[in-house]
């Protein structure tokens, strides 16, 4: 059994993971990256849109952004849609973003490698790979996705979760808001159609329990559509996965001689309302890397300041998100009635009332 020795290993190679082995390399550490998948990003299982200031946090998003977004429209069950305006973002191409962050943190020196799988992370934090080799490394950066290797290692595991189902249509005429559907017939979530162009994003989310009706919700959103006339009958991709919803975990622990810190979903810090992740990952990627680097350094209190960064910015939204989806889900399995559904969905002042 082949032996091999990193100052960092970074589990996963999406946006958390890959800000993750840029930062850290950047920070002098000696950073092997790997992700189970033969290409960044594919297969996609997002719905690509991100608010416009993840700009301010990473250049890799100018060659990836397909179309800007505006506005978004909220329809509440069959009511007139109501409009937020402003509501500006982008809408991405998450293949061609994740490839050009693995290019920026291999550019920073990081040694990424794909097709290669963690099969398990021992309580000695040995990393062990799907073809038999092992990875040792004072630092493990778990950035693996809502089902984090790394996070069932440290016994920080997402217990709640969304399913998505989500299909890519041709999109008949020009629209750069994000539509939003609320309904009482969508448990635990909701619908969306995200423009992109010619093709746009039809997708929607549900609690685990009723993920056998997921097929039947999209393809009479899908119905309508076409109805409608905004989009074609044609389906060009379909897509789907998990996102955590349980709020954030405690990110960071030490298992055996080394440190572990997670990211991302990994870490729980997807909005648990909209499931809106990719800036959360941008920015606790970065972080992790950084902390990730101090720690090789020597520095004891790197990890728990790394924690304390994520709650200080990211807390409070979680927070609410958590309680408002607690609130709904409560409110859905009575029979949700509009004013439900706008208390849980950050468009209406609701959402944002105290407590």
């Amino acid at each position: 059994m082949s032996v091999e020795r990193a100052d960092v290993l970074v589990v996963g190679l999406g946006p958390a993971g890959s800000c993750a082995a840029a930062a850290a390399a950047r920070a002098g550490a000696r950073v092997i990256a790997v992700d189970r998948r033969h290409e960044p990003g594919l297969p996609v299982q997002c719905a690509e849109f991100v608010p416009a200031l993840i700009g301010i946090e990473t250049g890799a998003l100018a060659g990836a952004v397909r179309q800007s977004i505006a506005s978004m429209m909220t329809f509440v069950e069959d009511e007139a849609p109501d409009l937020t305006d402003p509501f500006p973002g982008k809408m991405l191409d998450r293949a061609a973003f994740d490839a050009a962050l693995v290019r920026e943190a291999a550019g920073a020196g990081a040694q990424c490698r794909f097709a290669t799988t963690v099969r398990k992370i021992g309580a000695n934090a040995r990393v062990m790979l799907a073809e038999g080799a092992v990875i040792e490394a004072a630092v493990i950066v778990g950035a693996d996705g809502p089902r984090s290797v790394a996070g069932r290692a440290i016994k920080q595991v997402n217990a709640a979760l969304v399913e998505t189902r989500q299909v890519t249509v041709p999109l008949l005429r020009a629209h750069d808001a994000t539509d939003i559907f609320l309904s009482a017939s969508i448990p635990g979530g909701y619908g969306w159609l995200f423009p992109k162009g010619p093709i746009a994003n039809l997708g929607a989310g549900v609690d685990p329990a009723h993920r056998q009706r997921l097929r039947g919700i999209v393809q009479r959103l899908h119905s309508s559509l076409v109805a409608s006339g905004r989009v074609g009958p044609e389906v060009l991709n379909v897509t789907g996965g998990a996102i955590p919803v349980g709020g954030m975990l405690i990110p960071h622990a030490q298992l055996g001689s080394s440190h572990v810190l997670l990211a991302g979903d990994a870490a729980g810090l997807a909005n648990p309302v909209t499931g809106a992740g990719i800036a959360a990952a941008v920015y606790s990627g970065k972080l992790a890397g950084e902390a990730a680097g101090a720690i090789v350094r020597g520095d004891r209190g790197a990890a728990r300041a790394y924690e304390e960064e994520l709650r200080d910015v990211l807390g409070v939204a979680l927070d609410r998100a958590v309680r408002r989806r607690a609130e709904l889900t409560r409110a859905t399995a009575g029979g949700a009635g509009r004013d439900a559904l706008r208390r849980g969905w950050i468009a209406y002042p609701q959402y944002w009332a105290t407590p």
